[in-house]
C-alpha cells in the first residue's frame, strides 16, 4: 500500500485523525510515535493558551499519557492535527 494521500487526512476531524494514529500506534507497538505525542502536548496546550496545564503536565507522567489518550479534542487536537496527518499519511492501513 501508498501513502495516504494528505487531502484524504485533511478532511478528517482533529479527534479522528487522534484516534485512527493512536490505535494504530497502540495496536503495533508504536512507542516512537507515542512517546513523540506526549512530548508534544505541553506545546500543543501552550499554543492553545493553557500554559498552568502545561506545567503541570511536565511534572506528571500519569497526566501525559492521560493527555495522549484524549488529545484528539478541542484546540489541542486541533494544535496536533498535522502530527497524526503526517503519522497517519505513513501507514495507510491504520
Amino acid at each position: 500500500m501508498g501513502l495516504l494521500e494528505t487531502d484524504e487526512l485533511e478532511g478528517l476531524s482533529a479527534q479522528q485523525l487522534h484516534d485512527r494514529a493512536v490505535h494504530y500506534a497502540v495496536h503495533h507497538g508504536d512507542l516512537g510515535f507515542l512517546w513523540e505525542l506526549l512530548t508534544l502536548i505541553p506545546a500543543a496546550q501552550a499554543s492553545s493558551g493553557n500554559e498552568e496545564q502545561t506545567t503541570n503536565d511536565l511534572s506528571r507522567v500519569s497526566a501525559l499519557l492521560s493527555d495522549a489518550m484524549a488529545s484528539g479534542h478541542g484546540e489541542l487536537g486541533e494544535a496536533l492535527r498535522p502530527f497524526y496527518i503526517e503519522y497517519l499519511s505513513k501507514h495507510p492501513e491504520a
